[in-house]
């Protein structure tokens, strides 16, 4: 038995179409990670470039300044009581 006849079984065609299939989805995946991750950095430059000209801080930009006033002023003493 030759080497050529052990390499084109029916296994090892599927084997290879398998093994393809998931390089390809590997690097659909690289690339979903690399837009994510291109997107999150855009984001947070756009964040602090607003937080630059505004003054108001991303967590109060995305509506979540009330949580973190409210534990400022638990930190602070301004309040009678800490949640």
């Amino acid at each position: 038995m030759s080497n050529s006849s052990m390499i084109n079984t029916s296994v090892n065609n599927q084997f290879l179409e398998h093994s393809q299939e998931q390089l390809i989805l590997i690097d659909q995946l690289k690339r979903a990670e690399l837009f994510n991750g291109r997107a999150a950095m855009l984001g947070i430059a756009i964040g602090i470039l607003t937080e630059a000209l505004t003054g108001s801080g991303i967590v109060h930009q995305i509506g979540l300044g009330a949580l973190t006033d409210g534990y400022a002023a638990c930190r602070t003493q301004f309040l009678p009581f800490c949640f």
